[in-house]
Order: structure tokens, then C-alpha cells, then sequence
């Protein structure tokens, strides 16, 4: 059973990277994802993980390691955004969904 308390920012912020890498270049992944990748298929399990995936997206937005996008668009305030977003790698010229 996996607790949103037991897993470290540092293994969602792998689990993140590691999807990101995992994927061609110029995707963008759902933050689903990385919880799936971590907590497995159980929904109820890795929809525990979506707030603190969303938190640890934010700080490595903020420090220039991924990209958040709504739309197909980079946020502008990545503390700010509302709605369903997707993670990009920084540096992608052109973004689009799997």
C-alpha cells in the first residue's frame, strides 16, 4: 500500500525525471504517470500521490528542470495554475501529448 507521507520528494522527483526521459523527445507526460510509475495501477493508490507530484513539479519548475503547460503552453505562474496540466523537459522547441 503506498502512503502519499512515505514516499520522499526526492523519489517523485526521480519518478518524474524518469518518465519525462523515458518518453520521445518533444512529449510531454500527465503527472498520472509518475504515480502510476510509483504506486502501480490501483487508482485509489496513486491518486494519493497527485497533490505532492504537483508540489515537487512546481519546486523543479521553478528551478528550471521540467516545464508545467496547460494547453500545450508553459504556465506563467507555476505556483498559480489551475486545471489539468502536463510536464515537459526544458528546452523541447515544440511540445505535444503522447
Amino acid at each position: 500500500m503506498t502512503s502519499e507521507k512515505s514516499i520522499s520528494s526526492d523519489r517523485l522527483r526521480r519518478a518524474i525525471m524518469e518518465t519525462l526521459l523515458n518518453r520521445d523527445p518533444g512529449k510531454s507526460i500527465c503527472p498520472s504517470e509518475a504515480a502510476r510509475n510509483l504506486a502501480g495501477p490501483d487508482e485509489k493508490q496513486w491518486r494519493l500521490l497527485m497533490k505532492p507530484i504537483r508540489q515537487v513539479a512546481v519546486e523543479m519548475a521553478k528551478a528550471g528542470e521540467i516545464r508545467i503547460l496547460r494547453k500545450g503552453k508553459d504556465v506563467a505562474d507555476p505556483e498559480g495554475f489551475r486545471g489539468v496540466y502536463r510536464l515537459a523537459l526544458p528546452g523541447s522547441p515544440k511540445v505535444s501529448e503522447q
